[in-house]
């Protein structure tokens, strides 16, 4: 319908803005469908990509390589930061990372007028994986990368024993704890692999801006969301899974 009333809207242009769009929200939504399988939620993840991509920008006079890996570094942090609150202190997973959004939100606010002063420009080769295309200028970089996480998350949760905790956190907490099975380990590791996810879907937002601001990914917090609910994902745990989040995405 759309394609109808807008024919552009299925041009190969169209389709490229599409695509350029759904890799980063589909990244993100990735770490949520982590994170909802087990029963708990992330409303960190859009400023753990804010952070990642501001710190980027900042280390990108050093190198792309030096600059991705420090923006990783920050998303496997506060992930595991957010973990530790839920799994070992109890705290409710909706409010331990909106408190870690508002905290991070401070620091960043403080520190884009003092150590960050001035890091706004990102590395010409993560502008080009965030923004640029090959094969004719048809297809984004950004969508290889989003490849790349799918298949690695899908065969994490279909193929490992971790994606099989996962589900059965999901289901029955209780039964999995009474298995033997330390349930506040695998609820930690799932929370860092999401804030890694986060700075994925961050570095890559912003190499398509080119430009990094505190406002950069919070549009993307009830979308990425909404795509893992729309992928078929239950926010109750235990059901869904991420090829159904790439729909959604799309």
């Amino acid at each position: 319908i759309t394609g109808t009333i807008q024919p552009n809207y299925l041009s190969v242009s169209g389709v490229r803005n599409t695509l350029l769009q759904a890799a980063p929200l589909g990244i993100l939504a990735g770490a949520q469908t982590i994170l909802l399988l087990t029963g708990g939620i992330d409303l960190s993840i859009t400023m753990i990509a804010t952070a990642s991509a501001y710190v980027a920008a900042n280390q990108s006079p050093n190198g792309a390589a030096v600059a991705i890996l420090f923006g990783l570094v920050v998303g496997l942090v506060v992930g595991t930061a957010n973990g530790v609150g839920v799994a070992v202190f109890r705290v409710n997973p909706l409010i331990m990372t909106l408190a870690m959004s508002a905290i991070l939100l401070g620091l960043f606010t403080g520190w884009t007028q003092t150590i960050l002063q001035g890091s706004t420009q990102v590395a010409d080769f993560i502008r080009l994986l965030g923004g640029g295309s090959f094969f004719g200028n048809r297809i984004p970089y950004s969508v290889v990368v989003w490849l790349g996480v799918a298949i690695i998350l899908i065969w994490l949760l279909r193929r490992t024993g971790w994606g099989r905790l996962i589900y059965a956190i999901g289901d029955n907490e209780v039964a999995v704890r009474l298995a033997g099975v330390r349930v506040w380990q695998v609820r930690i590791s799932a929370y860092a692999a999401a804030g890694v996810l986060g700075s994925i879907g961050g570095i890559l937002l912003g190499g398509r801006t080119g430009m990094v601001d505190l406002q950069l990914a919070g549009a993307f917090l009830l979308p990425s969301i909404a795509a893992v609910v729309i992928g078929g994902t239950s926010t109750f745990g235990g059901m869904g899974g991420y090829t159904g989040t790439i729909l959604g995405a799309l």
